[in-house]
């Protein structure tokens, strides 16, 4: 009964999603495109079959799939991978990671039973393993009728997402019960997701671990780095350091803003240090609004999309307002805050910055990366600060001791590797699940 009046309630709120979605698009074009698949209109598929579907909603499920993607498409070479998302940014940063590759991207219908059977029927998947946290209770009903088992790898649960679920156990118990497999990252997942009912989950990683750099990324970043960072405003000028505010929420970057000011005071610190912050804000429907930001307070500013790679930089603030190269942005940075930890949005994934060797700073809220951010933090490959005025003090404060920042450094790296493995055990986990599939299709 009440995944009826949820599916009832999910028809009314049709024209209100469309609504959303053209509202949407004044400021992202691309939320008009390929409207039909949000609500399931997807041309038949019959040729990409076998076919394995993964759901990553969003950039950080999407990368993270990237690796479990790799490691599938080499098990299976006779398969193909449909990659689905619900958010343009996702769509995008998937085209990037799997272009030239067997794999498809699509957008996952809204929720409804009539929209997910045509996707289902439209394309045929083997199987369906949801990234982290996304999925729903139509979906794993209507999966299950249509004879596509689901599995939900990597799968985390902070105590804010499970005091919203327990809300609508109703619908959520029966979901998670009708799921094939779960894989939780940590034991502290595994409790939380016991506690809306699903018992014994193994624990076997965070898949953004196992994440590879792009080497041209990397690259990239070290260009900037020799241009951007090369020039000295006087003879007697420090080296140029780099602060980057990565994946910053609305209402951090005034706040990050105001205390840089305050940091850089007096003004001599400033001519003999003078650092840049690389500010990246996590939507790009933002960025207009950042630039505005830091164009009242009167910071010299460039944009990275008006910037050549090797063309010199003597602006105060830099604004990252491009998609898809954070990897260059940490190899450019001595140390990163990372954004969303700073007001209470959970926080952004510090792995990617560890994996680079960045020094982290996080603010106190980083509930959905609680334990990667708890462990950085006794490994010295991170700092937590209680604001965005502390924020700025300890990255600065790491940039202007070199030894401090080189220990911070190798302690992240070292972070990073030793937790490393997520998707070798995740695949060896799917495998059986998998191949009964292939052979009832």
């Amino acid at each position: 009964m009440i995944r009826r009046l949820y599916t009832i309630a999910w028809y009314l709120a049709m024209p209100l999603a469309l609504v959303y979605l053209l509202w949407r698009s004044r400021l992202q074009p691309e939320y008009r495109r390929h409207l039909g698949e949000r609500f399931g209109a997807h041309r038949a598929r019959a040729d990409l079959q076998p076919l394995i579907w993964l759901h990553a909603v969003s950039v950080g499920e999407t990368r993270a799939a990237q690796p479990l993607v790799a490691a599938l498409l080499e098990r299976y070479p006779g398969h193909h991978v449909l990659v689905t998302h619900m958010t343009p940014t996702g769509r995008e940063t998937g085209a990037a990671l799997f272009a030239g590759q067997r794999v498809r991207q699509a957008y996952l219908p809204y929720d409804t039973p009539f929209a997910l059977r045509r996707f289902l029927r439209a394309w045929r998947p083997t199987i369906c393993i949801v990234i982290e946290t996304e999925f729903w209770p139509n979906l794993a009903a209507v999966a299950r009728s249509e004879g596509v088992p689901m599995a939900l790898v990597s799968a985390r649960l902070s105590e804010r997402s499970l005091r919203k679920a327990r809300r609508w156990a109703a619908l959520i118990r029966p979901a998670l019960a009708s799921l094939d497999l779960v894989l939780a990252q940590t034991d502290a997942d595994a409790r939380r997701l016991a506690q809306l009912g699903r018992r014994a989950v193994p624990v076997l990683g965070n898949l953004k671990f196992d994440v590879v750099a792009e080497p041209l990324l990397e690259a990239l970043g070290h260009r900037w780095r020799k241009a951007w960072l090369a020039a000295r405003p006087a003879a007697d000028a420090l080296p140029r350091s780099c602060v980057i505010a990565a994946s910053t929420r609305e209402g951090e970057e005034a706040l990050l803003l105001e205390a840089w000011a305050a940091r850089l005071q007096p003004p001599a610190l400033a001519s003999r240090f003078p650092p840049l912050l690389v500010m990246v804000p996590r939507h790009p429907q933002r960025f207009d609004e950042v630039a505005a930001l830091i164009e009242a307070r009167g910071w010299r500013m460039a944009r990275r999309s008006r910037l050549a790679d090797d063309q010199p930089c003597d602006a105060q603030v830099l604004l990252g307002d491009s998609m898809g190269e954070m990897t260059a942005y940490y190899a450019l940075a001595d140390v990163a805050i990372i954004g969303g930890s700073l007001l209470p949005f959970g926080g952004q994934n510090l792995i990617e910055a560890c994996a680079a060797g960045v020094p982290v700073v996080v603010g106190p809220h980083t509930f959905n990366f609680g334990e990667a951010a708890d462990q950085a933090i006794a490994a010295d490959a991170a700092i937590r600060v209680p604001d965005a005025s502390h924020a700025v003090g300890r990255a600065l404060a790491v940039v202007l001791e070199p030894g401090r920042r080189q220990s911070m450094s190798d302690h992240a790296l070292a972070f990073a590797g030793r937790h490393r493995g997520a998707t070798a055990r995740t695949l060896q986990a799917l495998a059986p699940l998998i191949e009964r599939s292939d052979k009832r299709h």
